[in-house]
């Protein structure tokens, strides 16, 4: 007969008020996990392996950005060229008494290249906030 067991094979009243058995796989159960403290701003000042992929990233997102806004600026001074070459009305049209060459590239190129720079300084900033946050989140 085993410990615990009468002679009917039933459990014993005290194996019930016992909890079920639990395995046991390390003595430090209640314990936090090691979280590793070192701050990835020490990563990027000390230029680590892993700092460095982080650096490749931003100034990638800043390349495209600036490869986009460069494009836009060469296709649109350089279309307006070719407009007036391929459309030979555009030449000698006036509007308000100016020749539409001047106007347009006296005045209508003004305003258009500060929303193109005001789109460019706010992707930037939301680019480095970003980055920021990352770096902070870590």
């Amino acid at each position: 007969m085993t410990p615990g067991r009468t002679a009917e094979g039933a459990d014993h009243p005290d194996r019930l008020a016992r909890p079920p058995r639990v395995r046991v796989t390390s003595s430090r159960r209640g314990a936090a996990t090691r979280r590793d403290l070192r701050p990835l701003t020490r990563d990027l000042d000390e230029q680590t392996d892993l700092g460095e992929v982080y650096m490749a990233g931003l100034m990638s997102a800043q390349l495209r950005l600036a490869s986009r806004v460069l494009i836009f600026g060469a296709l649109g001074l350089g279309g307006l060229p070719l407009l007036f070459l391929l459309v030979p009305d555009t030449r000698t049209l006036e509007v308000v008494g100016l020749p539409f060459p001047w106007l347009v590239l006296g005045v209508l190129v003004y305003p258009v290249a500060l929303l193109v720079a005001r789109y460019y300084v706010r992707q930037s900033e939301r680019i480095e906030r970003e980055f920021s946050q990352v770096v902070g989140r870590r």
